[in-house]
């Protein structure tokens, strides 16, 4: 094998080796990312939660005053 073809070689096992690392960078940030997109849509779908018995109660407290009246 001549010496272009041996650095040739060796030049793309480098470039692959560096595109395989950015690749499983990459797949670790969608991971995460996709973790925190979980715990943002659980905590939202509390938040709604929440806001949906305040809003049961609020209407309850405004029949029970409008009954009084």
């Amino acid at each position: 094998m001549s010496d272009v073809v041996a650095a040739l070689l060796l030049a793309l096992a480098t470039e692959n080796a560096e595109l395989r690392d950015q690749l499983t960078s990459a797949q670790d940030m969608l991971v995460e990312t996709s973790i925190d997109a979980g715990n943002m849509h659980a905590l939202v779908e509390a938040m709604r939660t929440e806001r949906d018995a305040w809003q049961e109660e609020a209407e309850r407290l405004q029949a029970q005053a409008l009954r009084r009246a």
